[in-house]
């Protein structure tokens, strides 16, 4: 990539297009509210692909009548859907200049979100950017405070050199609302055909490593956030450590696990600051599910196949892996 100056930076064009490609499955009315509020952006939409999984024949996926609304739907089989392919067959349908994933359960919190996705593309260095994910009131102060640590209140632009501080955190980047510049995803390939989860890391890590940057967009806010079981937070775990397993030389020699222990502090010192000790049982136990379902994940090669997929989140993943 050729060096630029600051003078240049400050001529980028951009005036992007961009097009929103979102995976859906069982949708409800959130759904609605997300597409309602992607047409009354600051920056609209170009195009907006639904990726519709159906498991049987005739299955379609309904939208919203939204007034100069350019709404695609795709039909995607339940059996190929997959986290990195699908969306990358997805972008393979946009010709934008920067491609806008989101999933069917984030909403925007104002009418400025994807404006400020786009701001920092200023700097051509800038190859994907993230937004920021705030919980409700339906979920716990545990949950609401994890959202917290995982998305502060400050942006932050994160290269090569941030690894040393950061760690695997230099990788982050969320699908549940993030956008890449399209000339650099396709140069670097684009999302990997088969995953189990993380295609949205994986993409990041492999910008950052090419000297490209990542920037967390603070200013651009989506309320998402799911209330997990102890069950799902391992199976969710499980797969996360698989995937690390899966591309291991990716992520081969990037601290990750000090973050995890990070967070686990840090709230209980929050906890602990808010009088809410009941609370700290329930920390105590969901994060101990996490850390076994992730190092059961990192070591899935080891055990058999029908007990991988008892405790993978995605086990839809395995049975295609099997049809192989």
């Amino acid at each position: 990539m050729e060096q630029q100056t600051t003078e240049n930076m400050d001529l980028i064009n951009l005036e992007y297009t961009v097009d929103v490609i979102i995976p859906t499955y069982h949708s409800d009315e959130k759904l609605d509210h997300l597409l309602a509020m992607l047409y009354r952006q600051s920056v609209k939409p170009n195009r907006v692909l639904l990726l519709h999984t159906i498991e049987a024949e005739g299955q379609e996926q309904k939208v919203p009548e939204i007034e100069g609304a350019n709404i695609t739907v795709i039909p995607i089989d339940k059996k190929d859907f997959d986290h990195g392919g699908t969306r990358r067959y997805g972008a393979g349908l946009s010709s934008a200049d920067i491609l806008m994933f989101m999933t069917q359960d984030a909403i925007p919190v104002d009418e400025y979100l994807i404006e400020k996705l786009l701001e920092p593309y200023s700097d051509p260095w800038v190859s994907a950017t993230y937004a920021r994910q705030l919980a409700d009131e339906s979920v716990g102060l545990v949950e609401r405070y994890t959202r917290h640590f995982n998305y502060p209140k400050h942006s932050r632009v994160k290269s090569k050199e941030d690894l040393e501080e950061l760690g695997i955190k230099t990788f982050f980047c969320s699908d549940v609302c993030a956008t890449y510049r399209r000339s650099v995803y396709d140069r670097l390939g684009g999302f990997v055909n088969r995953t189990i989860f993380n295609e949205d890391m994986i993409m990041a890590a492999a910008m950052i490593r090419e000297e490209y940057r990542v920037a967390y967009a603070a200013d651009a806010k989506v309320l998402h956030c799911h209330k997990y079981s102890y069950t799902q937070q391992f199976t969710r775990n499980f797969d996360l450590g698989v995937s690390h397993k899966q591309f291991d030389e990716t992520f081969k020699g990037i601290k990750s696990e000090s973050e995890g222990i990070k967070l686990v502090k840090n709230t209980l010192n929050y906890l602990i600051e808010k009088k809410k000790y009941y609370l700290i049982p329930d920390l105590i136990i969901s994060s101990g599910f996490k850390f076994l379902g992730y190092q059961f994940g990192v070591r899935y090669t080891l055990l058999p196949t029908k007990i991988v997929k008892h405790l993978s989140m995605n086990k839809s993943y395995w049975r295609h892996d099997q049809e192989e």
